[in-house]
């Protein structure tokens, strides 16, 4: 299992905690586990909110988002199954966290976030972790990173009324998308798989909270679909 990059081994501990806590919620792929105790989870959050980093819980990171629960994020992984030849785009950077996650399984990421202040902390708690197979994008995310299309993976880490149909054009054949789709205060996680010209769209998970998706093809600021 990997070493604090930071060269600091008192959180060893508190992730190894963290990792009996995703495996308690049902996780039991060793791989995935591992992917939690490689990257340290207090680098890429606020230094207000790092004693809380190996709970598992989401944390405020600033600008009404939050860093989600570890738990979860582990969930999006065993149901997408990035592989090393995969290209993922993860709509929401938020902190940086899931997206050194992603780097760690797939080919290359390009992440998108629309708070500018979160995508350059994201950039250089990435870059203190050694990760360079990571893109980063300040903008707006329902409408996707058409440059790079098509992705075999799409991670959405925030809540939707429905899936944006122009993430839906961006995924590659056999392609798989987990979006949590719902009302602002409650979603449900649906898989979206793209075969030849046919989408399917399945319900995964649930019930669950995230912060709202605000784009174009989601929420706007003032509340309305």
């Amino acid at each position: 299992m990997g070493s604090d990059p930071l060269g600091d081994v008192r959180w060893a501990g508190y992730r190894r905690k963290l990792i009996e806590d995703i495996r308690a919620r049902g996780i039991e792929d060793l791989e995935i586990l591992q992917l939690f105790d490689r990257v340290p989870r207090h680098l890429f959050l606020p230094e207000g909110v790092r004693p809380r980093a190996y709970e598992d819980a989401a944390i405020p990171i600033g600008y009404s988002q939050t860093a989600s629960q570890p738990s979860l994020q582990a969930y999006y992984i065993s149901i997408l199954k990035p592989t090393s030849d995969d290209k993922v785009l993860e709509i929401g950077t938020g902190s940086g966290y899931q997206t050194a996650l992603l780097a760690l399984l797939a080919d290359r990421v390009y992440s998108v976030e629309r708070v500018r202040e979160l995508s350059q902390r994201a950039r250089q708690a990435l870059d203190a972790f050694g990760v360079k197979n990571v893109a980063l994008l300040v903008g707006d995310g329902t409408i996707g990173w058409r440059k790079y299309a098509p992705f075999d993976v799409i991670v959405v880490s925030a809540a939707s009324p429905s899936v944006p149909q122009a993430l839906v054009d961006q995924l590659a054949d056999g392609g798989r998308m987990l979006i949590p789709v719902g009302g602002r205060d409650i979603q449900e996680l649906t898989l979206v798989t793209k075969t030849g010209f046919a989408v399917s769209e399945e319900v995964v998970g649930g019930p669950v909270k995230f912060v709202p998706l605000l784009g174009r093809f989601a929420w706007s600021e003032e509340g309305g679909a």
